[in-house]
């Protein structure tokens, strides 16, 4: 089995993955003492990241029944304001009760499991279905997209909590290549003149070293050998997920560190 999300070869691994997430997920938001507790994810509660995995996964079913011919999809709304956007859906289910919102999303994760099953292994790549933000994506995306829902979340609430924690490690394995491309979709490089550094990643299934080629157009990753760049950051699995997706400042800088935080200050979060 591949532990690359674009690789057919991975949706086994994928899919047991997200279901154990899911399931983790849906456990720490039962505690009706804690429905409306605070979580890592600012300004939002338990409550509040449920009603996201709602109006997340029920977007998916219009993105999936447009690829499949049926209502064409609305223009992308773009990343920039994304937050936003996903914050105001949270938060309009606030006035759903916790039992009525939990077996919502329950029912909701059970038949988008059935749309996944569905891609054929060339649909994987091959089929591309219409994001509400990003535009057209590969069906692929869309699992990776749901194990960091129901991963980084559950990290939010259990952080909330104030619980010594962390990222299971295939999960983290799992989300590092889209780690990079997060990174690639969120940055803001207007007038930054041309420079090269680099990313280790020091374990895992998906350990090695990308160098990170950042120009007025943007940041392109690809492997390398980081001998001579200026600056290196390396990063464990966990801390590069966690990093990409705004929850921490993670990472071991090595060489020049105002490059390198000049680098990790090109990112908005989503």
């Amino acid at each position: 089995m591949s532990w690359n999300f674009l690789d057919p070869a991975s949706r086994s691994r994928l899919d047991a993955v997200v279901a154990r997430e899911a399931d983790g997920l849906l456990a720490l938001s039962a505690d009706p003492e804690r429905w409306r507790a605070p979580t890592a994810s600012e300004g939002w509660t338990v409550q509040d990241v449920v009603g996201h995995m709602v109006d997340t996964t029920e977007g998916y079913f219009v993105s999936f029944d447009a690829a499949r011919g049926g209502q064409p999809a609305a223009e992308p709304l773009g990343v920039r304001d994304m937050a936003k956007y996903v914050d105001d859906g949270a938060k309009s289910f606030r006035p759903v009760g916790q039992a009525e919102l939990l077996g919502r999303l329950r029912a909701d994760f059970d038949r988008f499991a059935q749309i996944r099953r569905d891609v054929t292994d060339e649909e994987w790549t091959g089929l591309n279905v219409p994001h509400k933000y990003m535009g057209p994506v590969p069906a692929a995306f869309y699992t990776v997209f749901q194990l960091v829902d129901y991963a980084v979340h559950a990290w939010d609430i259990r952080e909330g909590a104030g619980r010594p924690h962390g990222l299971a490690a295939d999960t983290a394995d799992l989300l590092v290549p889209l780690s990079f491309i997060v990174w690639q979709s969120t940055c803001d490089t207007t007038g930054v003149p041309p420079y090269s550094l680099g990313i280790r990643i020091l374990s895992g299934a998906n350990a090695g070293d990308t160098v990170a080629r950042v120009t007025e157009e943007g940041i392109v990753f690809e492997p390398g050998d980081l001998s001579g760049l200026p600056g290196v950051i390396e990063f464990d699995p966990a801390s590069f997920v966690l990093t990409a997706f705004g929850r921490i400042n993670g990472g071991t800088h090595r060489g020049d560190t105002e490059l390198l935080g000049r680098f990790c200050n090109l990112f908005f979060r989503i």
